[in-house]
């Protein structure tokens, strides 16, 4: 199936579907059940061979807490960040990714 077709079936532009395969965009849970919908799969499918806790490397870093949202400086930082219009999130979400690249 190419992209064209499932975006078609999804109901979205096919760039969209690039943007979730390039990793650009999140997809977000119900968008997920409609792109597994249309595959004729589960939701689950996408998910096999995954363990429940993924290792450190996938993680980002090491020095990360386990339970992210649990620590007052993430959320602080999170809340802010989504206090800001879209496209200046975007600059600053490239910024720090160009920044921990280079860390």
């Amino acid at each position: 199936m190419t992209q064209q077709q499932l975006a078609e079936r999804v109901g979205i532009k096919f760039q969209q579907i690039q943007k979730y395969e390039t990793g650009m965009n999140r997809v977000s849970a119900s968008r997920l059940w409609d792109i597994a919908d249309a595959l004729g799969t589960s939701v689950s499918f996408f998910f096999e061979g995954l363990e429940e806790a993924p290792p450190q490397e996938m993680m980002g870093t090491s020095d990360m807490p386990g339970d992210i949202l649990s620590d007052r400086e993430a959320l602080e930082l999170l809340r802010s960040y989504y206090a800001m219009p879209e496209n200046q999130r975007r600059r600053l979400f490239d910024l720090a990714r160009v920044m921990s690249d280079a860390a």
